[in-house]
C-alpha cells in the first residue's frame, strides 16, 4: 500500500512540476519511467535534482540503449522508433523514491545528446561508457573518450549491427617487434548444437 501511494504521489508531482515540458510517464512493475525530448533533457534533469518537491540528489546509473529491431518493429511507446536512447536511474534520498529517466537521440546516424555530467558528477564515466559502447556523443562533456575498449578499437560493440567477431584483431608481429592491428581473420560460421542421446541413459531401457 505504501509503495502504491508513493508511486502515485511521485507521478502527480512529476506532472505538476514538469507540466510545461510535456512529460511522458509510464508505470510498470512498480517503477516509473519518465521520457523527455532531447530538447528538454538538460533542463528536466536539472529540475529533477534541484526542485524541492522532487530532490533526486543521486544518479545511480546511466546507460545507452539500441532499440533497433525492438520486438520485431513494435512502435508507439518508443518515441516513433528512434534507435538510440540514454536511460538514467535516479534516487531521491529525501523522499525515498526512484525514477527512470529516458531520452532519445533524434539522429540515428550520429546520435547526440546533451551531457548531464555537470548536474550529477557520477554521469561522467557512465556517459563515456555509452559513447564507447554505443557511439552516443554527449555535448558539453569535458573528457569524452573511450573507457573500456582500446584506443585503436573500431566501432561500438553494443550496437546491434556490430559483428560478433569485431572488425580488427590484435597480434604481436615478430618482425616489427610490436603489437599490430589487422582485419579479422576468423571466418564466420554457424554453430549447430550437437545433441547426444544414449540408449541406456539414466538406467532406462
Amino acid at each position: 500500500m505504501t509503495m502504491t501511494v508513493s508511486l502515485s504521489q511521485l507521478e502527480s508531482t512529476l506532472f505538476k512540476v514538469l507540466d510545461s515540458y510535456s512529460p511522458q510517464l509510464t508505470t510498470a512493475l512498480g517503477e516509473i519511467t519518465l521520457t523527455v525530448s532531447a530538447e528538454n533533457y538538460s533542463v528536466v534533469a536539472q529540475t529533477l535534482k534541484e526542485h524541492p518537491e522532487l530532490a533526486f540528489e543521486q544518479l545511480i546509473d546511466l546507460c545507452g540503449m539500441d532499440y533497433s529491431d525492438y520486438k520485431n518493429g513494435a512502435s508507439s511507446v518508443f518515441s516513433n522508433m528512434l534507435r538510440y536512447a540514454v536511460t538514467s536511474h535516479l534516487l531521491s534520498l529525501t523522499y525515498n523514491w526512484r525514477l527512470r529517466l529516458r531520452v532519445f537521440a533524434i539522429d540515428d546516424t550520429t546520435p547526440v545528446l546533451p551531457s548531464i555530467s555537470h548536474i550529477w558528477n557520477s554521469a561522467n564515466w557512465y556517459e563515456r561508457e555509452a559513447f564507447d559502447l554505443f557511439g552516443i556523443l554527449f555535448e558539453g562533456h569535458l573528457d569524452l573518450r573511450r573507457i573500456l575498449t582500446d584506443y585503436g578499437f573500431i566501432g561500438h560493440p553494443f550496437r546491434k549491427d556490430f559483428p560478433t567477431t569485431g572488425n580488427v584483431e590484435m597480434r604481436y608481429d615478430a618482425e616489427q617487434k610490436r603489437v599490430i592491428y589487422q582485419p579479422v581473420t576468423i571466418e564466420p560460421r554457424e554453430i549447430t548444437p550437437r545433441i547426444v542421446r544414449e540408449d541406456n541413459y539414466g538406467g532406462l531401457h
